[in-house]
């Protein structure tokens, strides 16, 4: 009993040993001023500095109480970018997968797009749109788009098509097949995509809000950057990556709670 329990204990730990090493070579580095603390401010400045931003609004700074409009700024354009890559890319995915005159018709088209680097869209993106969601919710939804359609296509072309045949010998129709058969059977790599598509749709905000959009995360590290603010721009990276996790939790669990076959997956 007592041996469950400290690997239990060992297993809940493991995640946070990483970073907890780093944070504590942080704290050496910055103690030691190995390091400037211009350029790496010291671990409390960063705890003051977070703490300012997060909860208080009467603190003598220009960042002081900005987190919840700015992460909900920052949400909202990550939600509508994410959701259109997704409502393209998934069904487009399975289709490619699926059916060789689909695969044959977009296959060049898509992987000659996916070849172009992503920082080259934002200045067409700026002239089409101009500066604002529509700049950063192009650039999320096309960042994202690639890894879900992809994976899709793998995950539905590796369904055996005998399990198919068989679904229609009893019959099952192509909708219900789709959903019963192909679906669950392609979700191992649906579900990688659809991760990967999130966490590259953090990367991308960052990108899109870095053209002067007045509020966002990624807003606010460009303005912390223009004020020699290394402290605002370390606080600004640790809340992207927690609310970045946290919608990758979330995306997870609703998968789950949708779909049988993700509830299976660990």
């Amino acid at each position: 009993m007592e041996q469950l329990k400290k690997g239990s204990r060992l297993h809940a730990l493991l995640p946070w040993i990483i970073p907890g090493a780093l944070v504590l070579a942080w704290v050496m580095v910055s103690y030691t001023e190995l390091i400037p603390h211009y350029l790496l401010p010291n671990p409390l400045k960063i705890i003051k500095t977070g703490s300012a931003y997060v909860f208080d609004n009467t603190a003598n700074s220009p960042y002081a109480g900005r987190f919840l409009s700015d992460a909900r700024a920052s949400l909202t354009r990550v939600f509508f970018g994410f959701f259109c890559a997704t409502l393209f890319g998934l069904p487009l995915g399975i289709l490619s997968g699926r059916l060789a005159v689909v695969n044959r018709l977009l296959n060049t088209f898509i992987n000659g797009l996916r070849a172009v680097p992503g920082i080259t869209w934002l200045p067409l993106a700026m002239v089409w749109f101009g500066i604002g969601i529509k700049t950063t919710v192009f650039l999320v939804a096309l960042a994202a788009f690639f890894p879900i359609y992809l994976n899709a296509a793998a995950g539905a072309r590796q369904i055996n098509a005998q399990l198919l045949q068989a679904g229609a010998m009893m019959g099952v129709g192509r909708l219900r097949g789709s959903l019963s058969i192909l679906l669950p059977g392609s979700m191992p790599h649906i579900m990688t995509g659809l991760r990967l598509g999130l966490g590259i749709s953090w990367a991308y905000l960052v990108l899109g809000e870095l053209t002067g959009v007045p509020n966002g995360l990624g807003a606010v590290i460009m303005d912390a950057r223009m004020l020699g603010r290394g402290d605002m721009i370390i606080v600004g990276m640790v809340l992207i990556a927690i609310v970045g996790r946290m919608s990758d939790g979330l995306l997870v669990k609703v998968l789950r709670g949708c779909f049988k076959s993700a509830r299976r997956m660990t």
